[in-house]
C-alpha cells in the first residue's frame, strides 16, 4: 500500500495518485510528502535528539515545520521535556512516541503503522494506541495499522483480516472479543 513493493494486480492510490505508475524518484517524494511511517522497532537515529528525529522527514525533504502543528503534536504526546534527549536516554514508550510524532509532523495523508505496540509494555502500548486513535478523531489522519493484537486492533474503525495476502473477513468498530472470535474462526 505504501509502494514499497510493486503491485502485481489491482490499483493502489494515495488520494488521486496511482502509485504503481510512479518512478522511484516520484514514489520517494510521495512517501516523504504524503505518508508517515511508524515501525515496531522505532527506527530512530541514535545520534540525533528526539527533536531532530521528529524533524528528520521534513529536513530530508527541504521543508520547514509548521511550528504550531509541531508544538501541538509534541505536546499531545508528552514529549516537551524529552526533546533534547537521544533515543538511548528515553524509555521504549517515549521512543515510540517520538516515532509517532515523526510520522505526524509532516501532516501526511496516511500513516502506516507496523505493529506499533509490539516492543512496548502494556501501559506504553495503550498510550500510543490512544494517541493514534486521537490522531484519527482530532486531526483527521488516516492510519493503517498492521497488528496481531486484538486489543490494539479494537481501536480501529475497520479491521480487515488477511490470510496469505488475501482478504478473508472484516469487522466495523469491533471489540477485542469480536476480533479474537474472528481470528479463531479463521484458524479452524
Amino acid at each position: 500500500m505504501a509502494g514499497l513493493d510493486t503491485p502485481t494486480s489491482g490499483d493502489v492510490r494515495i488520494g488521486d495518485t496511482p502509485i504503481a505508475t510512479l518512478d522511484d524518484k516520484a514514489l520517494t517524494l510521495l512517501r516523504r510528502q504524503r505518508m508517515g511511517f511508524i515501525f515496531q522497532a522505532f527506527n530512530l537515529v541514535p545520534t540525533l535528539t528526539a527533536e531532530e528525529n521528529i524533524l528528520l522527514p521534513l529536513l530530508l525533504g527541504g521543508r520547514q515545520p509548521d511550528e504550531e502543528w509541531r508544538r501541538q503534536v509534541e505536546s499531545s504526546l508528552g514529549l516537551g521535556d524529552r526533546l533534547s534527549h537521544r533515543p538511548a536516554e528515553l524509555s521504549g514508550g517515549q521512543q515510540q512516541r517520538v516515532a509517532v510524532a515523526r510520522a505526524l509532523v509532516t501532516q501526511p495523508d496516511i500513516i502506516f503503522a507496523d505493529e506499533p505496540t509490539g516492543n512496548l509494555d502494556s501501559n506504553s502500548g495503550q498510550e500510543v494506541l490512544g494517541f493514534l486513535r486521537s490522531a484519527v478523531d482530532a486531526f483527521g489522519q488516516t492510519v493503517v495499522m498492521v497488528t496481531h493484537d486484538p486489543g490494539a486492533a479494537s481501536i480501529s474503525d475497520r479491521v480487515v483480516f488477511l490470510r496469505d495476502g488475501q482478504i478473508v473477513g472484516q469487522l466495523d468498530s469491533p471489540s477485542a472479543d469480536q476480533i479474537l472470535d474472528q481470528m479463531r474462526s479463521l484458524e479452524a
